[in-house]
């Protein structure tokens, strides 16, 4: 046999210089003895192959956190509900809030409630992805997500901890396992990258969100300022007014919901990923052109080729990297 040639070997890094932390992992989480089951794997790692498309999953500690003994703040899950052709396919990943203790179960509690609402719900889901109900399918998911995402917040109060510090950040995608149905879903909230390898050149799908600006408008649930004669119902003294014992406090404003459906064609490759590997794709042009060129040969890599491209390092990138990808054939 011979040796791989250089050009197919895996890259340690690409930009103009090397990292600042060691490419290895360095230090460990800290153990509680009688919590051992809270410790998170610096690397996760999996794959299936369903229908027309080939899946390939990883979630990888950064090197910051390798380097200061921290615990993967990345939670990846991957689930098959059902049988046959009507399977569901989920691929599930989730970000905890950065310095917060509690970031790694917030991920994974995210993750598994999702998992749970999905599984439920998966036949429905699955007929009307073969259906192709776009607005059954984005207002379902929507529903799922806030509920998921609720359990966070009623968890955290449980708890006693803050909820935007016991939060997470959560994308999935949906794949059915009917060879004629091509059809891909994905929905979530919270920052990270959705991107399509088409003919060998990077697409950035990711769902656009609309925010919502302006000031509040007189007249959705406020008395006008005046009667009709013009006389002023109320003056402004300066002193604070509390809330009304009718209306609920006004909580922080939430991530908006994503969502998109798309069409594969045969060649494709669908990645959805964390920040962590969303922003050097989209910071650094040298990291895109070397996993396209990995990415755009005729077979899917194996696991182990899979997990050498995804840890590909950028300097001044060192955050978790969590990376879904799916081939076409």
């Amino acid at each position: 046999m011979e040796p791989p040639t250089p050009a197919n070997r895996p890259r340690g890094y690409v930009g103009s210089r090397p990292p600042t932390y060691d490419a290895e992992p360095t230090a460990l989480p800290p153990a509680d003895p009688d919590d051992l089951g809270d410790l998170v794997a610096d690397t996760v790692l999996d794959g299936a192959r369903y229908g027309s498309c080939t899946l390939r999953a990883v979630s990888l500690r950064g090197d910051s956190a390798r380097y200061r003994g921290e615990p993967r703040r990345d939670s990846l899950l991957i689930a098959r509900f059902g049988v046959g052709e009507h399977a569901l396919l989920l691929v599930a990943t989730a970000t905890g809030v950065r310095a917060t203790p509690g970031a790694h179960r917030a991920a994974a509690d995210a993750c598994r409630w999702i998992g749970r609402a999905v599984g439920r719900s998966h036949l429905r889901l699955g007929e009307d992805i073969r259906a192709g109900r776009r607005g059954d399918l984005k207002s379902g998911l929507h529903r799922l997500t806030d509920r998921s995402l609720g359990r966070l917040r009623a968890s955290a109060a449980e708890q006693g901890v803050d909820p935007e510090e016991y939060a997470a950040s959560l994308r999935c995608l949906l794949l059915s396992a009917d060879p004629e149905c091509r059809t891909r879903v994905f929905f979530g909230v919270g920052p990270g990258g959705l991107f399509r390898l088409r003919d060998g050149e990077w697409q950035d799908i990711e769902p656009q969100v609309v925010e919502v600006k302006g000031e509040p408008v007189l007249g959705f649930g406020s008395p006008p300022a005046e009667t009709p004669a013009g006389d002023r119902l109320t003056m402004d003294l300066g002193i604070p007014t509390p809330p009304s014992p009718y209306e609920p406090a006004p909580e922080p404003p939430r991530e908006p919901f994503r969502f998109r459906t798309s069409v594969a064609r045969p060649g494709d490759t669908l990645l959805m990923c964390s920040g962590g590997l969303a922003d050097p794709l989209r910071g650094e042009p040298e990291l895109g052109e070397y996993l396209a060129d990995r990415w755009s040969r005729p077979e899917p890599p194996g696991l182990a080729a899979f997990l050498a491209d995804s840890q590909v390092r950028v300097k001044g990138y060192a955050d978790d990297r969590t990376a879904a990808a799916v081939w076409e054939a």
